[in-house]
């Protein structure tokens, strides 16, 4: 059974690490990676792949960086050939990144079967990319793997067929717990100089919060208040760098924030485990923190991820700086209790996959010409 693996960015290779793992436990599979380098330097690619153990890419695209047209075409142009020498009997792509939908298209175009893992979240809000990619990817998948509640609820409302829905937890959990002796060693916290529980841990990359000077510089202030009643520590995404270093006034370097250069899978988990508090604008640390316990405060009008909210330890606040002061301190006097895991978020959402793509999963059709 030959199933092709897509990689493209950062916040895949978290979800496809634990699926490779436990594809190679049977020999019928044979399991190629490929990367399309959308994500391409080391910082954002290299030490992931380490910390993760991911193996290096049996094919490496090589499409780097453009615009959202650029890299969706880039990606099926050079795709396309490897699939037909290929010839997978399944394509698994993960997320919501152009790489995803681009994979999608190209694999559907050729008649081969796509897998999508993490299916059926929505925001619903059509100006973030990601969310086209989430609709556009789920429309033409064979298999879809739903992370939560939502994500099948969402994709009947559509007219999904039942048939080709399977709820099966989250492979971002499945990451977390395979690697959790390791990270659980992990010395970032003495070397930043920092004590437990006694920091926050912001993430920031988003295009509508980081691509608007007004909003952008908005954030850093509010970021900038909080730090001066919790010490807080900023990764900052490459992106996001650039748009701080065009603001016309500051680059937000005081108030308590301490900005440092993005880390690598193992360093940050820990970091994250060991804070008081996070604010973010991602939704993989949205599901992070629900798993750890951790406090967090999401810094967006909506979230494709309500689990996190009615299961877990997030508040979705919006963009306003008021509002995210007000609620970063509210969570350190009346921090949010998580009751228990969501449903399926166990660390065994790649063992379900992989059945399901073992029984069902058939050989590849014939692409017919358009």
């Amino acid at each position: 059974m030959r199933i092709a693996n897509i990689v493209g960015a950062r916040p895949n290779f978290m979800k496809m690490a634990p699926l490779l793992r436990e594809m190679r436990r049977h020999p019928e599979i044979h399991a190629t990676l490929i990367h399309t380098g959308q994500h391409y330097d080391e910082t954002m690619a290299g030490r992931f792949f380490q910390d993760l153990e991911l193996p290096p890419p049996d094919v490496s695209l090589e499409v780097g960086s453009g615009s959202h047209a650029y890299q969706t075409g880039e990606v099926m142009k050079r795709l396309e050939p490897v699939l037909t020498e290929l010839r997978p009997h399944v394509v698994v792509v993960v997320g919501d990144v152009n790489s995803t939908l681009a994979a999608a298209l190209t694999s559907v175009k050729l008649g081969i079967p796509v897998a999508h893992v993490e299916a059926g979240l929505r925001s619903f809000d059509r100006s973030m990319p990601e969310e086209i990619n989430r609709l556009l990817t789920d429309a033409i998948a064979d298999s879809l793997f739903v992370t939560e509640e939502s994500g099948r609820e969402n994709l009947l409302r559509e007219g999904v067929d039942r048939a080709r829905i399977h709820m099966v937890g989250n492979v971002m959990i499945d990451s977390l717990e395979q690697s959790r002796k390791l990270w659980e060693h992990s010395d970032i916290i003495t070397r930043l100089g920092l004590t437990r529980g006694e920091y926050g841990v912001v993430t920031l990359h988003r295009p509508a919060n980081v691509d608007d000077p007004v909003r952008l510089r908005g954030l850093v202030k509010g970021l900038e208040e909080i730090g001066r009643r919790l010490p807080l520590v900023f990764p900052v995404h490459p992106r996001t760098r650039q748009r701080m270093e065009a603001l016309e006034s500051g680059d937000g370097s005081g108030g308590g924030v301490r900005y440092i250069t993005p880390l690598g899978y193992l360093d940050f988990i820990a970091l994250v485990a060991g804070s008081r508090l996070a604010l973010t604008d991602s939704g993989g640390l949205q599901e992070e923190t629900t798993a750890l316990g951790v406090p967090c405060v999401t810094m967006r009008d909506e979230t494709e991820r309500p689990i996190t909210v009615s299961q877990g330890t997030n508040r979705v606040v919006g963009t306003s700086p008021d509002r995210i002061v007000a609620a970063a301190l509210h969570a350190l006097t009346e921090p949010p209790q998580r009751t228990s895991r969501p449903p399926l978020w166990d660390g065994q959402a790649s063992q379900r996959i992989v059945a399901i793509l073992r029984a069902t999963s058939p050989g590849p059709r014939a692409a017919s010409g358009a």
